[in-house]
């Protein structure tokens, strides 16, 4: 009879890593993601084209709502920052800062828009049908059917 426990590899030569599958090369990300912090959303704010500052566009984004991000909040990016960009103190790269928002100001700002494209989208299809005749309608709702056609 031949004993099982010497057919047996030992616990010490078995290893995790052996069995793990090899990673994938993947191209590194242009910009990191912030670690996430409850009740706060992040983005990445332009303050410069082309080398050039972008005051309209920064201060837009101020003035929404959005606010720079301390470097000390966040010094899993601050290594990858310009140090010397125009913002001391906070995380910029390559012409764009790191700006954080109140997620529940960002909800409001996402229904507003929301509510904004609906209306539109409302003033199109009104301007569209106005224009239809009964006898030849434009198009129908916006749903789909599907028939089969009789087999032989």
């Amino acid at each position: 009879m031949v004993d099982a426990a010497t057919n047996r590899i030992a616990r010490e030569l078995e290893s995790r890593e052996a069995t793990v599958r090899k990673q994938e090369w993947k191209p590194p990300q242009l910009l990191p993601d912030p670690n996430p912090v409850e009740g706060w959303r992040f983005r990445w704010v332009r303050i410069a084209l082309m080398g050039q500052n972008d005051p309209t566009n920064t201060s837009a984004k101020f003035r929404e709502g959005w606010e720079p991000c301390a470097a000390a909040d966040h010094p899993e990016i601050a290594g990858l920052a310009d140090p010397n960009g125009r913002f001391k103190g906070n995380i910029e790269i390559g012409g764009l800062l790191l700006c954080k928002m109140p997620a529940e100001m960002d909800d409001q700002r996402k229904l507003y828009y929301k509510k904004q494209s609906d209306a539109q989208i409302d003033a199109v299809d009104n301007s569209f049908m106005r224009q239809q005749d009964p006898r030849m309608p434009l198009f129908t709702e916006r749903r789909s059917t599907t028939s089969f056609g009789k087999g032989k």
